[in-house]
């Protein structure tokens, strides 16, 4: 019997491995989306000095917002890997930062580069307001304060987490 737990046990801890598909995906997802990043900044470029100062900014707006969200899928394959898969090897100091990022405080990043994203779309909504009804607004701005009030709570449980485990330290 017990040797059937052994087994079952490594089968289940082996079983993490599988999720390194899932951060190659999106690896390769982020190189198509470089590539789609490189279309916009070339579009960008050989149009800049025949826009507006308004279209401008929603190009520029819609390059920071790539950037959020390519930022956002690195941070998740390297803090997904090194939480749930395996330990990045040291280099010489050169990643020192790798494993610093916790399941909770992920949680918190994730939800602040969402709410980073929100806002930058609903900036480009409102420069661009004429096109959207009152109601479009509305709806936009109440979504978007919705994941505001996500990323608060998320961070708030969080600190709470650590005030626990704080506290269980100090016992």
């Amino acid at each position: 019997m017990k040797r059937l737990e052994l087994a079952i046990e490594s089968i289940i801890l082996a079983s993490r491995w599988l999720l390194v598909v899932f951060y190659i995906g999106l690896g390769l997802a982020l190189a198509i989306y470089a590539v789609s990043f490189g279309k916009k900044l070339f579009e960008f470029a050989s149009t800049a000095l025949m826009l507006g100062d308004t279209d401008t900014i929603l190009k520029m707006l819609g390059l920071i917002d790539a950037a959020l969200v390519a930022s956002l899928v690195v941070m998740v394959i390297i803090s997904g890997y090194e939480n749930f898969v395996s330990r990045f090897d040291e280099n010489d100091g050169k990643v020192h930062w790798l494993g610093t990022i916790d399941v909770g405080s992920l949680k918190v990043k994730v939800a602040s580069t969402i709410v980073a994203i929100s806002s930058i779309h609903l900036l480009q909504v409102f420069l661009n307001s004429v096109s959207y009804t009152t109601a479009q607004l509305m709806w936009l701005t109440i979504i978007h304060l919705a994941f505001v009030l996500s990323a608060f709570m998320l961070a708030y449980i969080d600190r709470l987490m650590g005030l626990g485990k704080d506290k269980k330290a100090e016992e």
